[in-house]
């Protein structure tokens, strides 16, 4: 499989073999590629172009902005795990269900723990927390799956045929076990998902101008993925980068995915825009991510969208 196939906006790739070191500024990011960033009541998020208009799917990439969380957790941190005021955090997520007219009771969530595991979320399963996972999927109109990021990768998977969605958290041991085809095998046999009908889009997450990793990652991806590792490794002077999209890219079309699209947008780059456990010096808040089926203006697997 060829390494750069990837549908992403060339002003914000990062590819190998030349790996450029260098991320554009973030007022350059209202547009890329197939996304824009827009106001959803307020509130600034990226969505997915060709979803947008679709509206029965909700879908939303949320930034660092719009809350009221204090530094360093300034302003729309979604993470109860970070030692944020806790009644700021059920602020912010009042927000952010508000912007996508939902409610808590439709939220599915679960403690992200960098594995694979993966949650099928029934109609039950809505405004529950469902145990230490990666990821979830639903074909379940009226479940929301929600996961918090900070330079994790969110990976979003949608099945317009089936209408099926899928939410992924990626991080380097999440990407060694192969979380994002797990999600997609879970699509296919517990959902009835076709591989080839599902998209994904990688989200903004660290990327490989700067997630500089040392001997324990390079080790562990070099016994793991050996026919992966010239690929998803760098050598830039002394120091090692790990290119996470170049890696769940690959797993993702291994997987039979059939289309992958890629933001690129690196988030220790623009920890001005999200939050970034490496751009922010370890103490910072998530930003969150969210999809799934709206139940009042869902229309039958009969009819897809694209």
């Amino acid at each position: 499989m060829p390494p750069i196939e990837m549908r992403l906006h060339p002003q914000f790739a990062c590819p190998a073999p030349s790996f450029v070191l260098h991320c554009p500024p973030s007022m350059s990011a209202n547009l890329i590629g197939y996304f824009r960033l827009t106001q959803l009541d307020g509130l600034p998020a990226y969505q997915f172009e060709a979803w947008s208009d679709q509206p029965c799917l909700a879908h939303a990439i949320f930034t660092r902005h719009g809350g009221i969380s204090r530094p360093p957790y300034a302003t729309l941190n979604l993470s109860r795990a970070v030692g944020d005021d806790p009644s700021a955090v059920e602020y912010n997520h009042a927000r952010i269900y508000r912007a996508l007219d939902i409610t808590h009771a439709q939220v599915a969530q679960c403690h992200l723990v960098h594995g694979s595991a993966v949650r099928v979320v029934s109609a039950q399963g809505a405004g529950q927390w469902h145990g230490h996972a990666d990821g979830m999927v639903t074909a379940q109109p009226g479940v929301m799956l929600s996961m918090r990021f900070a330079d994790c990768l969110p990976i979003l998977l949608h099945d317009p045929r089936r209408k099926a969605v899928g939410l992924v958290h990626a991080g380097w041991r999440g990407t060694l076990q192969n979380a994002a085809a797990a999600a997609v095998r879970a699509m296919v046999e517990e959902l009835g998902c076709a591989a080839q009908d599902i998209i994904a889009l990688i989200g903004p997450s660290i990327g490989p101008c700067c997630y500089e990793v040392g001997s324990e990652v390079v080790q562990a991806f070099t016994a793991a993925l050996p026919e992966m590792a010239p690929i998803v490794l760098h050598r830039d002077g002394h120091r090692m980068h790990l290119d996470l999209w170049q890696a769940n890219y690959q797993q993702l079309r291994a997987a039979g995915v059939g289309q992958v699209f890629n933001m690129a947008l690196c988030t220790a780059c623009h920890h001005d825009l999200f939050f970034s456990h490496r751009g922010d010096g370890g103490r910072t808040g998530r930003f969150g991510v969210v999809i799934g089926y709206r139940a009042d203006l869902y229309v039958d697997a009969s009819t897809p969208y694209g």
